[in-house]
């Protein structure tokens, strides 16, 4: 089943993308296999608990992060399309609401491209986190590195 990913304008996004040392099917084993996701997904010093990931499209991925000093948040999201080892489309459900589109190109066998595209339904809703994501994004891409060395 294959789902319209719709497209939006770019003061609708924040994109942020990386050249990892690892396979495309490394990369995407990374973003999907909860055991190694729950390890790196957040920023730094963020944990995580998964209380559920049905890795297919419908299927949710419901877990609550831990901040490091403190708060816990509570995330809802639904997998809307999966193309093994490509593309991982998701919605959140929680605040702030926004859908997820990460793809992995392959730059070499062992460099993969991954651009990790937050989009909002308007400028100004993406417009209200954007100043606080952008380095914690580059954090998050800091952990995935990390845990594909340990792959």
């Amino acid at each position: 089943m294959t789902t319209e990913i719709p497209q939006s304008s770019p003061d609708c996004e924040i994109v942020t993308s990386r050249t990892v040392n690892a396979s495309k099917e490394q990369a995407f084993r990374a973003w999907s296999d909860p055991e190694h996701l729950k390890i790196w997904w957040g920023p730094e010093g963020f944990t995580n608990t998964f209380h559920e990931f049905d890795f297919q499209p419908g299927g949710k991925w419901e877990f609550t992060m831990h901040g490091p000093e403190k708060g816990h948040y509570q995330n809802s999201c639904e997998f809307i399309q999966i193309t093994e080892p490509e593309l991982i489309y998701w919605k959140r459900y929680s605040q702030p609401l926004f859908r997820v589109l990460v793809t992995f190109e392959a730059v070499s066998e062992l460099k993969t491209s991954i651009i990790f595209k937050q989009i909002f339904d308007t400028a100004e809703a993406c417009e209200k986190i954007k100043k606080h994501v952008i380095d914690k994004n580059e954090e998050v891409f800091d952990r995935l590195e990390e845990e594909l060395a340990k792959m």
